[in-house]
């Protein structure tokens, strides 16, 4: 046993989960204890031990405020377990230690935008969507693939099984060596709209996530003059560092005003030179695009996890092992740890890292409420 415990146990042990249901019932139970109330809404199906799937609203606040604070996790349906254990660590510290909310004010927790992927340690929805591309605006159709995808798609998506020795880092290495990075980095990561059982795949239309946001985040943010929205993610960036993404250009007074809130170093609007590239499909973008009248910021907090060749790699033999191999084999199981591992690392370090930092930009973002 330990000599002393710390008085703060969050920051030794981080509420990361086992699995889905775990992290639904821990959030549900601390939401409910610091006085939110509650809203699930199924997707239709059912986990791995059969329990429901449902994105979880957690609310509390007067109807019609002014400014809203939403918080959400699971988009990429992993990364809710780092997004589901900031979320749980906030609502069992923050919001239970005698918080008072300023008046005028709205705080939205949504648990597991993709239940499924989170459940079924999938990046993806029940239909090999990558939800982050699947929000469409209204002005955009689910078409259409960056020109440079199609020609990577047999190196990125081959029809078959993982195997021991493959030579994906080899082509991969070589198209790196004709293409440069950032072109490579565009060209897959953009979002697609043509290959249904490959990487980054934006769907054919409406998710039934995106549905289920359409009809519950309207009344939730109507009346609202400012929502700041801060959606959680993992696996982009540096070990351990974290970026805000928004869907800004660097040089305009909303993201002056975001890097006052949250920090110069950590908010990151478009740069065409940058890290950031363009996506279609965001849930930034839409968000924006749902409610015009409103200054709607939502930030994308990716947390820094390996390298980004080693998560590329088993994004993609995880999603060959979903698609090619028998499930519970060795192949798909050995694809899903490395797939995990890439996501939502082992690392106490980074557990504990990341958590801190999660509640801290929580935080941030329930100090613009008094502002």
């Amino acid at each position: 046993g330990r000599m002393c415990e710390p008085a703060d146990k969050t920051l030794i042990d981080p509420p990361f989960a086992s699995d889905y249901l775990a992290s639904r019932t821990r959030f549900r139970a601390a939401a409910e204890a610091a006085g939110f109330e509650l809203r699930a809404y199924p997707i239709g199906l059912s986990g791995p031990r059969g329990e429901e799937l449902t994105v979880d609203f957690a609310v509390q606040g007067d109807p019609g405020a002014k400014r809203v604070v939403v918080v959400s996790s699971g988009t990429h349906g992993i990364e809710g377990f780092y997004g589901g254990a900031v979320q749980t660590a906030v609502l069992e510290g923050e919001l239970q230690k005698g918080w008072k909310r300023p008046a005028d004010t709205r705080v939205v927790f949504i648990h597991a935008v993709n239940p499924y992927g989170f459940a079924y340690i999938r990046r993806v929805n029940e239909d090999n969507v990558d939800l982050n591309r699947n929000f469409v605006k209204s002005t955009r159709t689910y078409a259409g693939a960056p020109e440079d995808y199609a020609r990577l798609n047999d190196l990125l998506n081959p029809v078959s099984a993982p195997t021991p020795v493959d030579p994906f880092l080899l082509g991969a290495g070589v198209q790196l060596a004709k293409h440069g990075f950032k072109t490579l980095k565009n060209a897959i990561a953009q979002g697609q709209y043509e290959f249904p059982k490959g990487l980054f795949f934006g769907g054919k239309g409406p998710s039934k996530s995106l549905q289920i946001l359409a009809e519950a985040l309207p009344p939730l943010v109507a009346g609202a003059e400012r929502v700041v929205h801060l959606d959680f993610h993992t696996g982009m960036g540096k070990w351990g560092t974290y970026v805000l993404a928004v869907d800004f250009p660097n040089d305009s007074p909303r993201v002056q005003r975001l890097r006052r809130e949250f920090g110069q170093e950590a908010v990151q609007g478009l740069d065409p030179n940058g890290v950031l590239y363009e996506i279609n499909g965001s849930l930034g973008g839409w968000l924006q695009d749902q409610f015009p009248g409103i200054e709607y910021d939502c930030l994308l907090a990716e947390y820094g996890t390996h390298h980004v060749v080693e998560v590329l790699t088993a994004m993609r033999q995880e999603n060959r092992a979903h698609q090619y191999a028998s499930h519970g084999s060795a192949v798909h199981l050995e694809a899903k740890r490395r797939f995990k591992e890439a996501f939502v690392p082992e690392s106490r370090e980074w557990q504990a890292a990341s958590v801190r930092d999660g509640r801290k930009m929580v935080r941030q973002a329930l100090a613009t409420l008094g502002a």
